[in-house]
Order: structure tokens, then C-alpha cells, then sequence
């Protein structure tokens, strides 16, 4: 007998509470399979035939002793291995989901190599065993496979025998949690202003300190920054920083902000936090430790609302139930030798913020494309080509080739979408509208903004 030795200690507590979670009930929840695009089928191949309705008695039971009875005997034996034939000779796709969860937390080998074997069989497609997690996400997003009856409970109850502290994070609202994982890291859940409090997490910075520019000398000109403007004040967050902490809250201009920086996007986005509807409280945002598609996963420390980090809108919890969906200011990512060139009054957060640590993970981990499953990736632009990205009056998202608009506007020629127009800022570039009213735009990897608004414009096509 082969001892469970890949899965996290803590997953036995909860073994009662998965095995309730998969009792599902016998009422199907059908999804309509969606059309997909040739360019899906040419990466992936056609997807295997998806049955609807609820799982047999005899198939819930194998997924009890396969995935329930393994994690409470902290062992995988011959019933085990029974379970999971009866499991794969079912030809039911929808179980790869569950299977995909579990191998996100599973290290023993001979483990992992059963349920990609399974995985495999029920996708009838042969999987590679390296990286086999991967490989079986991105098949279960690009080709749309729906989910099991009562999915989110059984995944709650996976993720949560690892990290108790994401019990309120999975809930029910506007979010795919089939496309959710986990990041690798734990959740930040410090309560406000404890920027120097230690946590086995990414841990946020709010209120920073900051400093002018002449004090800055332990910047690089070449070094990247990211600069926010807000009511006539300038300030750059150094990527150096923002690589490490990754969310931010703070106060520019008279405003609040949180500014989430996802290192695997390349995207910094700033959120005003303030001048909310009646009785919300500002949210203070904090990285959860999960993605979705690639995308960090934030949510308000007060109220554990879950918010869609590329658009700002709360897709879960009370401040989903209030529709809050939070405005933005622009980001441009630039250099800080043409940022304090550009403007001089600029303040910057501090080095000690950055805690020591100076990654690139732009041109290091994450040189040859995203390290977690994205699943499909519109063909229009390379995976990480820089696009500048900005939602038009009439809601119509669009984004900018960054290379291809910047040249243009050095020319001095004009590059507009509707009520949108790009301007060049100190290095970068920012979307304004007629007037020169700033409209909120950030840059980031083509990949990333496509999937979270796949009816996107691309300019200059």
C-alpha cells in the first residue's frame, strides 16, 4: 500500500465535510456546451462528449472512496485504485474538474500518476505526466467543460482542508470557480494598516511611506515604475516593490486607492477605494493567494467580497449583493529616469518597503509565457504582447498594441477608438478623452486582457 504522503495534513480534519459535500443532489444542473473557435480546436484538439444530470449511486460512492476515504486514512490502496477505475470507465468529463483540484495540492507520484492516468482516459486525450495539472486545466478551460453537480462545495472543501483561512472566500456569486487555483502562496488576511506585521503570505503595503525623488537615490533611471496621477499629485510605485507586496492601499491626491499589481499579468491597475455608495465602507483589498486564469485573486479583508481584480467589480459577498463596482485612474509604466523627468514633484514609495528583495519575474519566471493554466488565448497578439487596455463610453472594451501605438504618437499621429484617445505620459501611455479627462487605462499582457473581456476591440485592426 502507497501512504498519501502528497496530500496536506490538515485535508484529514475535513475529510466528514468532503464526504457531505459530494453527496450531491439528484437534481442536474445542465450547461449548454458553447461553440468553439477553430483556432481552440487546432491547439487542443475536438473535446470529448459531456453527459448532464446528476452522478449514479454507485458513482458517487466510488468518488467517496477515491478522493473522501483516501484523504481521511491518509492512504491509497487497492479500494482506492477500484474507485478510481469505476471513476474513468464512467466517461464523465465533468469529474476532471475535481481531479484537477486535487492534483494541485498532491506531490506524491505514484498518486498523481493515477489520477492524470484517469484524467487523461475521461478527456480521451493523452496527457503529459510532467506538469500534468496544467496540462489537464488548460484542456478543462479552453474546451468549456462544465462542472459537476454542486462543484463549488466539494471544491470549497478541498481548498479549505489546506488553508482554513479561505472558508469565506469560496462562496457563491459572479465568478467561474472552475477557472480558480491555488497560487502557491497563503492568504493575507491582516487586518488594516499592518504593513510591518509578519505573514506567511504576499503581504500588502497600506498607507506607505514615500519619499521626493532627490531622496529616491537607490532607484535606477531604468528601473520600472508605475506612476498614478490624482487631482494634480504624482506618484510612482517602483516594480521592484510591487513585486513583492502586490496590492497596495493608499491615499494620493485627497482620493483612496487600492492598486493591485498582478506579477503573472503584467498588470497594475489603481482602484479609487473612496466616495462609495451609501453605507460601504471602504474596501481594503489584500491578495487571497488564488488565481483565476492566471490572474491574482483579491478581495476586502472586512468583508471577504471577492472582486474581479482586471475590472473592479465585486463578484461576490456583501459588496456584490451592493453591485459595487470601483472606478480607476490610470497606470503608465514607464522608467523612473523619464517619470521624475517628466515629474519632478513625484513621490515614491520608500526601499525598506521592498524588503530586500529585487525580482525580475517579467524577464526570469515568467519570460516563456504564463506558469499557470490560462486554457485558451485569442490569437489576435502574441500571449504577452503589451497592450494598453480601457473600457470606451459606449462599454465597449479595447485594447491598444502598445509598440504599435506608441510609435504612432511619436509620429504625432492620432490613436483613438471612440470617445478614447491615447496620449504619451512621461515615457508611458495613458487613455483620455476629448477633453484630456483621464479614463482609467493600464497596460498589460495581451493574454490577460483578452480573457477577461473576450469581446475586446484590438487596435489597430
Amino acid at each position: 500500500m502507497h501512504t498519501a504522503t502528497g496530500f496536506p495534513s490538515r485535508g484529514f480534519l475535513l475529510a466528514s465535510f468532503v464526504a457531505l459535500s459530494l453527496s450531491w443532489p439528484a437534481v442536474p444542473r445542465a450547461q449548454e456546451a458553447r461553440v468553439l473557435p477553430d483556432y481552440v480546436i487546432d491547439a487542443f484538439g475536438a473535446p470529448p462528449a459531456t453527459p448532464a444530470g446528476p452522478l449514479s449511486g454507485s458513482l458517487r460512492s466510488a468518488v467517496q472512496v477515491a478522493f473522501v476515504d483516501s484523504l481521511k486514512q491518509k492512504a491509497w490502496g487497492p479500494d482506492q485504485n477500484l474507485a478510481l477505475e469505476e471513476i474513468t470507465a464512467s466517461g464523465d468529463p465533468r469529474l476532471v474538474w475535481i481531479i484537477s483540484d486535487v492534483l494541485r495540492f498532491v506531490s506524491e507520484r505514484s498518486i498523481s500518476a493515477a489520477l492524470t492516468k484517469s484524467a487523461s482516459s475521461l478527456l480521451d486525450k493523452k496527457l503529459p505526466r510532467r506538469n500534468s495539472w496544467g496540462a489537464i486545466t488548460d484542456h478543462l478551460i479552453a474546451w468549456d467543460i462544465p462542472p459537476p453537480p454542486d462543484y463549488l462545495a466539494v471544491k470549497r472543501a478541498i481548498f479549505t482542508s489546506v488553508i482554513p483561512g479561505w472558508d469565506r472566500i469560496f462562496a457563491e456569486g459572479e465568478i467561474d470557480w472552475r477557472h480558480v487555483s491555488w497560487g502557491g502562496v497563503l492568504i493575507d488576511d491582516r487586518a488594516y494598516d499592518n504593513t510591518d506585521s509578519p505573514c506567511n503570505c504576499i503581504p500588502a503595503a497600506d498607507n506607505p511611506e514615500v519619499s521626493s525623488a532627490e531622496e529616491a537615490i537607490w532607484l535606477k533611471d531604468s528601473d520600472i515604475v508605475f506612476g498614478v496621477e490624482v487631482n494634480g499629485e504624482y506618484r510612482a510605485y517602483p516594480r521592484r516593490i510591487m513585486e513583492v507586496r502586490e496590492m497596495v492601499n493608499d491615499t494620493l491626491g485627497g482620493r483612496d486607492l487600492g492598486i493591485p499589481y498582478c506579477t503573472l499579468c503584467g498588470s497594475a491597475q489603481a482602484y479609487f477605494t473612496d466616495q462609495l455608495p451609501a453605507g460601504i465602507e471602504r474596501p481594503v483589498l489584500r491578495t487571497s493567494g488564488l488565481l483565476i486564469r492566471s490572474n491574482k485573486v483579491m478581495y476586502d479583508v472586512n468583508t471577504y467580497s471577492v472582486f474581479d481584480t482586471f475590472l473592479g467589480k465585486a463578484v461576490t459577498g456583501p459588496l456584490a449583493k451592493r453591485n459595487l463596482q470601483l472606478k480607476q485612474a490610470s497606470v503608465v509604466t514607464t522608467d523612473w529616469g523619464t517619470w521624475k523627468r517628466a515629474h519632478p514633484e513625484t513621490t515614491v514609495l520608500v526601499e525598506a518597503l521592498a524588503l530586500g528583495r529585487n525580482f525580475d519575474f517579467r524577464n526570469g519566471r515568467d519570460a516563456n509565457g504564463p506558469i499557470f493554466p490560462v486554457g485558451d488565448v485569442d490569437p489576435r497578439l502574441p500571449i504577452h504582447e503589451d497592450i494598453i487596455g480601457v473600457v470606451t463610453a459606449s462599454g465597449k472594451p479595447v485594447a491598444f498594441q502598445r509598440s504599435k501605438a506608441i510609435a504612432k504618437l511619436t509620429r504625432g499621429r492620432e490613436v483613438s477608438y471612440e470617445n478614447v484617445r491615447l496620449q504619451l505620459d512621461a515615457g508611458g501611455v495613458k487613455a483620455v478623452d476629448a477633453y484630456g479627462s483621464d479614463l482609467g487605462s493600464h497596460q498589460a499582457f495581451w493574454f490577460a486582457w483578452s480573457q477577461f473581456h473576450p469581446q475586446t476591440a484590438l487596435w489597430p485592426n
